[in-house]
């Protein structure tokens, strides 16, 4: 198997676990904290899809999904590139609120035909090893691991 495919069946395989998990939920559901120190299954799935969001813009060098496509305004959110959840306190997790779960679906739907595409016709052998600035986060890595970190960030 390439190792694009190998890379993609994990994505699709994540792409799948969501909406699985989001099916049916209520909006009490969604932002339902099961202790004040917890995060709601709707922060959760938002900040799983603004870092993928957030890391395929630095990979790409690219404007990110939720500033172009105006994400934002569907999460009833700023404008702000660098709000992924990344740094946020309790508060600030506890006070978010979720939209409609087709909100999550379809901006998940968007940034993962993104990495998808960039996957199975831009990701190269050599650019696995290519360092990445992100003006988000302030730091560099290399392409392999911003998207193992990705990977790992839904297992959270």
């Amino acid at each position: 198997m390439e190792y694009q495919r190998f890379i993609l069946d994990i994505y699709i395989r994540l792409h799948q676990e969501l909406a699985l998990v989001l099916k049916g939920l209520s909006a009490q559901e969604l932002n339902y904290q099961p202790t004040p120190q917890s995060n709601s299954i709707g922060w959760l799935a938002w900040h799983t899809i603004r870092s993928q969001d957030r890391m395929n813009a630095d990979l790409f060098g690219e404007e990110q999904l939720w500033i172009r496509e105006k994400w934002y305004a569907k999460f009833n959110r700023n404008p702000d590139p660098k709000e992924s959840g990344v740094g946020h306190t309790i508060e600030q997790a506890a006070a978010f609120r979720a939209p409609a779960v087709q909100t999550y679906l379809d901006y998940y739907q968007a940034v993962f035909e993104r990495t998808k595409e960039y996957i199975m016709t831009r990701l190269s052998a050599s650019d696995l090893e290519r360092a990445v600035v992100s003006p988000t986060l302030g730091n560099t890595s290399i392409v392999e691991a911003r998207l193992i970190g990705t990977i790992y960030n839904f297992q959270h």
